[in-house]
């Protein structure tokens, strides 16, 4: 399986990025009633089981061969879920390093990085380390109960998970004529949602390969974990389900979201490639990002499938380009 977001690397003439920086991540720790990750967005439908704690280093490493300045960066970073708790454990940057935190819309969240200037030899560390806990998450009894929402009943922050987004083709006709035949007989919203599922499972055979999405799978029958999860969720956005992609190290599944006879809603996983996970989550994974159509808080116009993991730079000595390593792995405490 391939690391869920790819990573792009820039070194160029000026490039800018605007932000509201500040000179620390101790904003990080602050939550407060209103914080999109406890809203009605990042509900859960399960129930927490087994925790566990592991620990995430993320950024990069900077060796300047020759002076370099105006350089910018982002790194996602993990959060809060309701089955994931974070805390920031560890910090490497300069003083002279302006950082900010950027929430997205969905609840996922953005390092954001400038430094000005970096004199001819200096090797720095742009990087933080999370305790991560994550928890199982138990499947409801009562299925029953759940159905299919009233579009025009859910807010503006739901249509994104409604619509097509990069390599998720939800109004293809190919993929709409499947929305329309799969799970129609079922007895409830919970077994349609399953027979797209155990569709997606018994057609799609799992092959690792390049990205491709959700129609290319449907059209030759393999992909990895992000074409069988693009598939299950381009097929769920066409029957009206809003679904989203769940990125964790190498690897990735979706969510899927349903209302009970009350109008309230729920998020719910499930787990297209691998082992059958359908409505629960018996692993325990760190969430990087949840989304799969993101427009960036500090460049309206950008539109990414994964919050994205860069560095830019603007002037740099002539033939000493800054030698860059990127850090994004599950480390021991």
């Amino acid at each position: 399986m391939r690391y869920g977001m790819r990573t792009t690397i820039f070194a160029a003439l000026l490039c800018v990025l605007v932000l509201h920086a500040t000179s620390a991540l101790g904003q990080f720790k602050k939550k407060t009633a209103k914080d999109e990750n406890w809203g009605p967005n990042a509900v859960s439908g399960c129930t927490l089981g087994d925790p566990k704690t592991l620990y995430w280093e993320c950024g990069f490493t900077i060796i300047a061969r020759g002076a370099c300045s105006n350089i910018t960066g982002t790194i996602p970073i993990p959060v809060d879920w309701p089955e994931q708790k974070v805390k920031i454990v560890e910090e490497n940057f300069p003083a002279y390093a302006k950082v900010s935190v950027q929430k997205q819309a969905g609840g996922s969240s953005l390092l954001v990085f400038k430094i000005n200037t970096l004199p001819a030899g200096e090797n720095i560390n742009l990087t933080a380390k999370f305790e991560v806990e994550n928890y199982s998450q138990v499947g409801p009894e009562d299925v029953s109960k759940y159905k299919i929402p009233d579009p025009k009943e859910l807010g503006n922050l739901f249509k994104k998970y409604l619509l097509p987004s990069d390599k998720i083709e939800s109004n293809n006709r190919k993929i709409r004529a499947l929305a329309g035949e799969i799970g129609v007989d079922a007895e409830n919203a919970w077994a349609e949602v399953e027979a797209v599922y155990d569709w997606v499972q018994a057609n799609v055979k799992y092959e690792n390969g390049k990205l491709k999405g959700a129609l290319a799978a449907l059209e030759d029958g393999t992909g990895d974990c992000e074409e069988l999860s693009s598939l299950f969720i381009a097929i769920c956005r066409a029957k009206g389900v809003p679904a989203r992609t769940v990125w964790v190290p190498d690897h990735c599944y979706a969510e899927f979201y349903l209302v009970d006879e009350n109008g309230n809603g729920a998020w719910f996983p499930c787990q297209p490639a691998g082992d059958k996970a359908f409505g629960e989550m018996p692993f325990q994974y760190i969430v990087l990002q949840k989304g799969d159509n993101f427009t960036l808080s500090f460049d309206k116009k950008r539109k990414v499938r994964y919050l994205p993991q860069e560095i830019r730079f603007g002037k740099t000595s002539r033939n000493a380009t800054p030698i860059v390593k990127e850090v994004h792995r599950v480390v021991e405490e």
